[in-house]
């Protein structure tokens, strides 16, 4: 039998711990854990082991295995209605992620990215360990058009952001049982805030967002946007004044991205404002509160934004 150890909820509840030691045992495991996969095995004896933390619509998982291929098909996405992205952080052994055309060989150290609404494999041919993290794909600020040009690209553990990223992403792995209460909450989604820069970053690389002069305009002009967000008094105006060209150029280099500037501003703004709302550390703060702390002084006008952005007043999706 599978051995399972649960918790009761509550800030002392323990990682969960799935072992199977039979293949059998284990493809149905791996299924209820993530999401239906088919999964194959040519060994005549398996063991694998699942350690996991869930934090709201987060799941956090270390596995630890024998080599297998797990594949999800067209026809077990069909089963499914909720869109996640999973980010693997290989810990030991080597890993391949096929997805969109693309495939990525990890090695330990290294981060990649699969979205489960889209047929993806992964081969381990020996044994391994890998953190994943199952993030739903309105967790993150990106874009998911924009992150699907991410899936199945090797970002290395040893190089630019990875540098930093995946050592914190490995201490998180060697420490679920800190995971708890509004604490591990909050350092989970830092992680997810993370996993978006180095995103973003890669983006940057590869993109070429408008060309040119324009497409590195465009990278100032939505870094302002970030780091001015708070400001009640933030306006394309104002954007294009401290960039030093006319309102009209500003309309036009966002207009060639497929957006406009005041759509980017309540965009990302909205964002800010549904992170904060999940934000157990932050559920006393009046929703009036963390909507002016990202520039909407109306309440009112927040509550109808908001709902028509996300189906529900924010009050609601905070109770939620």
């Amino acid at each position: 039998m599978t051995n399972i150890r649960t918790g009761s909820r509550g800030a002392l509840e323990p990682v969960q711990t799935a072992v199977a030691d039979s293949f059998t045992q284990w493809r149905n495991l791996v299924s209820q854990s993530f999401v239906p996969l088919e999964v194959r095995s040519d060994a005549a004896q398996f063991t694998g082991r699942l350690r996991s933390r869930v934090l709201d619509d987060l799941s956090i998982v270390e596995v630890t295995a024998n080599g297998h291929e797990v594949l999800r098909t067209p026809a077990l996405i069909s089963r499914s209605d909720r869109l996640y992205f999973k980010l693997n952080l290989q810990l030991s052994g080597h890993g391949i992620l096929i997805q969109d055309g693309r495939e990525a060989t990890l090695r330990p150290g290294d981060i990649a990215v699969y979205d489960t609404h889209r047929p993806y494999t992964l081969a381990f041919a020996e044994d391994f360990r890998l953190l994943v993290l199952m993030i739903p794909h309105d967790a993150f600020d990106l874009p998911a058009d924009s992150i699907a040009q991410l899936t199945a690209v090797r970002m290395a553990g040893d190089a630019g952001l990875g540098r930093m990223i995946s050592p914190f992403m490995v201490r998180l792995a060697e420490n679920l049982d800190a995971l708890s209460g509004t604490s591990g909450h909050r350092l989970a989604y830092n992680a997810v805030d993370l996993v978006a820069t180095m995103f973003e970053s890669e983006l940057n690389v590869r993109r070429d967002p408008v060309g040119g002069s324009h497409g590195e305009m465009l990278t100032k002009m939505r870094q302002h946007i970030e780091a001015n967000l708070g400001d009640p008094e933030l306006s394309p105006a104002g954007i294009a004044a401290a960039h030093f060209i006319s309102t009209r150029q500003l309309h036009n280099i966002f207009h060639q991205a497929d957006t406009t500037a005041a759509g980017w501003i309540r965009t990302r703004r909205l964002e800010r404002c549904r992170r904060d709302l999940r934000d157990p550390i932050l559920g006393d703060r009046p929703v009036a509160a963390i909507a002016a702390r990202w520039g909407f002084l109306d309440a009112a006008h927040f509550s109808r934004t908001f709902r028509l952005a996300f189906g529900e007043p924010p009050s609601a999706y905070r109770r939620a």
